[in-house]
């Protein structure tokens, strides 16, 4: 499967549009997985692994390449950790976050 880029055809879009390429990388297992976990800060791989419920080493490495490649994540010496784009794209996507939390206890109220 390739990297969506934007600009290039990605799933949902022949043309390749920004959001949609963003889509696609975001539903990729585990991609938006991990940036939320690097919101902690820096990881080593295997910090990063555990952070993510023990995701396989070899679907990590694939989504951390492909984070990479699109300037999201980026590796220094304290380990992986979220670029400036990938910090921006926490800001957007931590109010889902609460957003979740909320539609959570709406949920488990009804049930009860």
């Amino acid at each position: 499967m390739a990297i969506p880029v934007p600009g290039s055809q990605v799933r949902g879009s022949t043309t390749g549009k920004p959001i949609m390429a963003l889509l696609d990388l975001l539903g990729r297992t585990w991609a938006l997985g991990i940036v939320w976990n690097l919101q902690q800060g820096p990881a080593t791989f295997r910090q990063l692994q555990l952070r993510c419920e023990q995701i396989s080493p070899t679907l990590l490495n694939s989504r951390l390449k492909e984070l990479k490649i699109l300037q999201l994540v980026d590796m220094q010496d304290s380990g992986y950790q979220l670029t400036q784009q990938g910090m921006e794209l926490i800001t957007i996507i931590l109010p889902l976050g609460d957003w979740s939390q909320n539609w959570a206890k709406h949920i488990l109220k009804e049930e009860n």
